[in-house]
């Protein structure tokens, strides 16, 4: 049984906000520290995976989709390269073998006994699969239809993928999005959230987001950091954009249009 987990989501390969959020106390004072995905597919793949390396058995690494992907882009493997955004193909090409190799034995998803929640399972998209789209306001039957091999004893998920922290009940379980350290729609800053003593708390960590983009650049060797840094540390693309063109991938229908910088939305 674990007394209090912190959890992260969604670094993208930013080390500056990731430091910022290592730096909160509540984060580093925690038994634990999970991390459901998306670790490096940015422009600081292998200082990110770096740091996460250095926090040792404090922390439990969760597997992405991207992550999947950097694999196969490393390896040479399927057709990813395809459909790949041309950051993460850059991302791909800086990583040594440890680092593909950590990605490619990570597990999806993860469960953990936490005192006062009972088995949890934090996941990337959804339990069953790293990149399925469910959204704050997805409806009950498509949940029904994602939890519907999970054991009635797991009364807690924990989530990323979309990039966006929410929190609410699902008939009676309790679904939380910890949202994007590295890519955050809607607003600057980086989401995390704390299970401590039955209670969740969202905590939110702001920094000088002018330094953290200047450090991105001088630390990336990518051809386009500054556009890319600017984009997503500012929070350019809001949580409306992303929410509709996010949402058809739910199942809704009919398909809403397609929102302005929406090309700017993994």
């Amino acid at each position: 049984m674990v007394a209090s987990v912190a959890v992260l989501s969604d670094i993208h390969g930013v080390l500056p906000a990731l430091e910022a959020v290592l730096d909160e106390p509540e984060v580093m004072a925690a038994d634990l520290i999970v991390v459901t995905g998306d670790h490096a597919a940015g422009p600081q793949p292998v200082e990110v995976l770096d740091r996460l390396r250095a926090l040792g058995d404090k922390a439990v690494l969760v597997r992405g989709n991207s992550d999947r992907e950097l694999v196969s882009l490393a390896r040479g493997e399927g057709p990813v390269a395809e459909e790949a955004w041309e950051i993460d193909l850059w991302a791909a090409q800086q990583l040594k073998d440890e680092h593909v190799e950590l990605l490619a034995s990570l597990p999806h998803p993860v469960t953990l006994d936490v005192d006062g929640f009972g088995k949890v399972v934090f996941c990337h998209g959804t339990p069953r699969d790293d990149d399925e789209v469910v959204l704050v306001d997805t409806r009950l039957e498509r949940w029904e239809e994602v939890f519907a091999e999970l054991p009635d004893d797991v009364r807690t998920v924990v989530c990323g993928h979309t990039h966006m922290p929410f929190m609410r009940l699902v008939d009676e379980r309790l679904v939380i999005n910890v949202g994007s350290i590295g890519m955050p729609y809607g607003r600057t800053g980086s989401p995390w959230v704390l299970l401590r003593d039955g209670h969740v708390h969202l905590g939110h960590t702001r920094f000088d987001v002018d330094s953290a983009v200047e450090h991105v650049v001088k630390g990336s060797g990518y051809h386009d950091c500054r556009s890319w840094a600017d984009h997503y540390l500012r929070s350019v693309t809001t949580d409306a954009e992303a929410v509709r063109t996010f949402g058809p991938r739910d199942g809704r229908l009919p398909a809403g249009p397609v929102p302005r910088g929406s090309g700017q939305v993994r």
